[in-house]
């Protein structure tokens, strides 16, 4: 029997759903917050957690939260249930590892039909990882996917993109990803009011949309040429393949990804707790790691340093003044020279 969490702090509505799912032949467990529904997911590990957003103690939210730091409930499917219904609630709960949404009210046939395409997805699942030794050894085995990634990519047509040409916007249908041989990308999302963020600048041997593989049906933000560009474009169905034949190959991926989100980590500290200064600093020099190892000069525009940095524009060619006139960097026009890393790196906050 599938065991069901319900944590709702309404008491009529819990009532209601806990005597739908028990008709339903499944077993049932409610807590009325969310600091109790945390404490009785980690004891009884349900197979499908239902959980409203609006609560006191501890909300929707921090409930996921908590939940996502325990391996033993971090793949739990995890389905809210919330009266709100503005776009950038439902992203937040979405980005943050919620597998669907039942808005209120909704019926019975909604609430069961949801908690079934969960289950199915999680046996489908567990069917798959479920393999025998035999095969996951032999799976363990095949390690020429590198190669043979290498000999695609080399055998690959090259596409030639102009400067400013986009190449997929967010919410758009997940055609594939690009391999950069030339030039750079930027990636944004556009906040919501209308400010455009730049979550992202990719070079040379680089791969853009990497993150939306494992996790996303659409693209997660937009993608546009900063110069003119040469890019090898790779389908998902046959990255896909590549990926579930070669240990190595998903292996290179998730380093990848482990990398960007490490990255995207500290870029958010930065914005967070720094000064002004101390964000521009940090930016320029993640950027000249990243971007110039050869030592080249760093070509940006001061609303490129403003979106990486989370400042205004005006504030950052102010903070460039400075910086050159303390003798930190040199500047002219839109290509600037790191002159004492070391120094900026050592900016106070």
């Amino acid at each position: 029997m599938n065991k069901i969490l319900v944590i709702e702090d309404n008491f009529e509505m819990r009532d209601n759903i806990t005597e739908i799912l028990q008709l339903s032949n499944y077993e049932v467990y409610s807590a009325a917050n969310g600091r109790k529904g945390v404490e009785m997911a980690l004891k009884h590990l349900p197979d499908v957690i239902l959980c409203d957003i609006m609560m006191d103690e501890l909300d929707g939210y921090g409930v996921l939260l908590m939940l996502g730091k325990h391996p033993e409930t971090s793949t739990i499917p995890f389905i809210f249930i919330t009266a709100k219904t503005q776009k950038q609630d439902l992203r937040k709960g979405m980005e943050m590892g919620a597998d669907d949404y039942l808005m209120k009210p909704f019926d019975d046939v909604e609430l069961l039909n949801a908690i079934e395409t969960r289950l199915k997805k999680r046996g489908l699942q567990k069917d798959f990882y479920s393999k025998s030794i035999d095969q996951m050894q032999a799976l363990a085995t095949a390690t020429k996917g590198l190669p043979e990634l290498k000999k695609i990519i080399d055998d690959r047509k090259l596409r030639i993109v102009r400067k400013k040409q986009v190449l997929y916007y967010e919410g758009d249908k997940v055609t594939g990803i690009y391999l950069i041989h030339k030039g750079k990308i930027k990636t944004t999302k556009i906040a919501d009011d209308d400010r455009e963020l730049t979550t992202g600048i990719y070079d040379i041997d680089q791969f853009v949309g990497a993150n939306i593989l494992f996790s996303s049906e659409h693209y997660i933000d937009n993608a546009t040429a900063l110069e003119e560009c040469s890019l090898s474009f790779f389908p998902i169905q046959e990255l896909e393949k590549l990926i579930s034949q070669y240990p190595d190959v998903a292996g290179k991926f998730i380093k990848i990804l482990s990398n960007e989100v490490g990255d995207k980590e500290e870029q958010l500290l930065q914005m967070a707790y720094s000064s002004v200064r101390k964000r521009i600093a940090e930016s320029l020099l993640s950027y000249h790691k990243q971007h110039c190892t050869n030592g080249e000069s760093i070509n940006l525009t001061r609303y490129e340093i403003a979106n990486l940095s989370g400042t205004a524009p005006e504030t950052v060619s102010r903070t460039l003044t400075d910086f050159e006139n303390e003798g930190l960097i040199d500047k002219n026009r839109n290509e600037l020279v790191l002159l004492n890393p070391q120094k900026l790196s050592g900016l106070r906050n």
